[in-house]
């Protein structure tokens, strides 16, 4: 009787036992089953206005979206700069954008399907710009003419596969129908399904997740067991454009000098200080200055001097420079296109007339917001000597003193980049110090080069001057001193001088009437230890400033390092 009142006790035991089983697997397969949740691809690809284009460049998806107008995509003007190709340039007063090329300056009216290219217009179905707010966008069809990319269009949501570099990737072969996941693990959400057959490039691998990027630009998370066939393989790189830069650089070295000239009566100088000059092959009379602000300029040019010039086998590169006129807004100058097609139409015309074989540029003190537009000077003004067979230098500051006029871009376009190795103290500097001491010197060669100058372009400026430096109850001024002024100075005041092991330079220093005079001369021994130096650079050459301030047995220090 009791075996059966324990019957349905043992029987709702049991079948309560089987509800708990099936409760605790059905709740163990829900935690071990994978994920079918589907991220939001907007939201992965971060887009939030419909326009917006999605990019995934060289295997990353990057912040950077691009925008779509009926059917072509385009990117913003700075991106364009900083991702894909820096050679193009706005011109906002004149609604211009430009590239220019070796050979050419292209120019496109904003908002227009043309543009001028080799002299001719040419047209895009869609438009070659947009603007949309203050922005404008660049058709990346039109960025492709001029820059070695690719690019696939996908849709739901708008993205493109975007390259600009190519290199060894790994590539696998989807095993069988699988997913790719937002992250590493079952449980992340799914991005997109995969197939079977299905070919992804292979970015990371992990211990059972590799991270992976499929064809149409979604990069995330499969399982290993799901690869197959791994393969490594070179990508074939984009080569469609190609512009080649020939430098017209000489086949000896460089011995370069200023004459300073201001005024045409100084032409008449040209004997006095070319003679007893040695090897100097190239002469920079500072002939052209900038003489208003809408690119015109001042002349001191003399074709008789260009004859007298090439009669003793020396070139003659006019120096055109900003700074001789007061006034002169470098900017209001350099960021209208009209102007600088004024400036270098009219320099062409000069340079033809005279017979002269190059020109050098010395503009200083160009302010940062001019920088942009001084460079795009730089490459159509070379564009126009390219033509001409005319050789084009450009002047600059050593860069460790800040100022930097894109001596990368220079290096291309550039015939030659002039280093001014000197002023490493100037006039109303507060502190005494050498106008050129070797570490300086040394420093601003490297910084060049580490700029991405070719050696054979890098021309180094050395002084032909030094300053006197006088400390009057704390208060520190100079004054520049020619090298024979110099000497009597030395002379004159007996004052002690000895080699600086730290400058190398000699050094002199004295107290007269309660002034501290101090001085670092540039001399036969300073120069000559410059010039081995630049030898170890393997330099273009060397450039002086300026001629008449040097003691003539310079020149024979100078010879022996040309004819190296």
């Amino acid at each position: 009787m009791m075996k059966k009142k324990m019957i349905p006790v043992i029987v709702a035991v049991a079948l309560i036992i089987l509800i708990v089983c099936i409760a605790g697997g059905k709740s163990l397969l829900e935690r071990f089953a994978y994920s079918k949740e589907y991220r939001d691809l907007n939201s992965y690809f971060d887009i939030t206005n419909a326009s917006d284009v999605a990019i995934d460049m060289n295997h990353e998806i990057i912040d950077t979206k691009a925008k779509m107008s009926e059917g072509s995509v385009y990117l913003d003007y700075p991106s364009v700069c900083s991702l894909l190709n820096s050679r193009f340039y706005v011109d906002e007063h004149e609604s211009l954008l430009i590239m220019t090329t070796s050979t050419d300056v292209i120019k496109h009216t904003i908002g227009t399907n043309s543009y001028i290219m080799g002299g001719e217009e040419k047209s895009m179905e869609a438009p070659v710009t947009m603007t949309n707010g203050d922005t404008l966008y660049i058709n990346l069809d039109y960025v492709k003419l001029f820059t070695n990319l690719s690019y696939e269009v996908f849709h739901d949501p708008e993205r493109i596969v975007l390259r600009t570099s190519w290199g060894n990737i790994k590539l696998a072969t989807i095993k069988k129908n699988t997913a790719v996941r937002y992250q590493g693990g079952y449980k992340s959400d799914i991005l997109r399904d995969l197939e079977k057959e299905e070919v992804v490039t292979i970015l990371e691998e992990m211990e059972d997740w590799d991270k992976v990027e499929t064809a149409d630009g979604i990069i995330g998370y499969v399982e290993k067991r799901y690869l197959a066939d791994i393969t490594e393989t070179e990508e074939i790189p984009v080569t469609d454009y190609q512009d080649e830069f020939v430098a017209q650089t000489r086949d000896y070295k460089i011995n370069m000098s200023w004459h300073a000239i201001y005024a045409t009566s100084g032409n008449d100088t040209f004997d006095e200080v070319v003679n007893g000059t040695g090897t100097m092959s190239i002469i920079c009379p500072t002939w052209f200055t900038l003489s208003d602000n809408d690119g015109n300029y001042r002349s001191f040019a003399s074709s008789g001097y260009v004859e007298k010039a090439h009669s003793r086998n020396m070139e003659v590169w006019p120096t055109v420079d900003n700074f001789n006129i007061e006034g002169i807004k470098t900017y209001e100058v350099m960021s209208y296109t009209s102007k600088r097609d004024r400036l270098v139409s009219a320099l062409m015309s000069e340079a033809l007339s005279l017979g002269i074989d190059g020109f050098n540029l010395d503009f200083e003190l160009v302010p940062t917001e001019a920088v942009p537009h001084y460079v795009q000077f730089i490459r159509e003004l070379s564009v126009a000597c390219r033509r001409e067979g005319l050789v084009l230098s450009v002047d600059n500051y050593p860069p460790q003193g800040g100022s930097n006029y894109n001596l990368s871009e220079q290096g291309v376009f550039c015939d030659y980049v002039v280093i001014m190795g000197y002023d490493e103290h100037w006039a109303g500097c507060n502190e005494a110090g050498s106008v050129a001491s070797i570490g300086y010197v040394e420093d601003g060669i490297s910084l060049v080069i580490g700029q991405g100058v070719p050696e054979n372009k890098i021309i180094n400026a050395i002084p032909f001057y030094t300053r006197l430096w006088k400390t009057n109850n704390g208060e520190v001024t100079s004054e520049a001193l020619d090298m024979a002024t110099a000497a009597n100075f030395i002379s004159n005041n007996s004052v002690p001088v000895s080699w600086d092991e730290v400058t190398c330079q000699n050094y002199g220093e004295k107290e007269m009437n309660g002034i501290l005079y101090q001085i670092w001369l540039e001399d036969a021994q300073s120069i000559e230890t410059k010039l081995t130096v630049m030898s170890k650079y393997n330099l273009a050459g060397v450039a002086s400033w300026r001629l008449g301030h040097e003691d003539k047995s310079i020149w024979s220090v100078i010879d022996a390092y040309v004819k190296r």
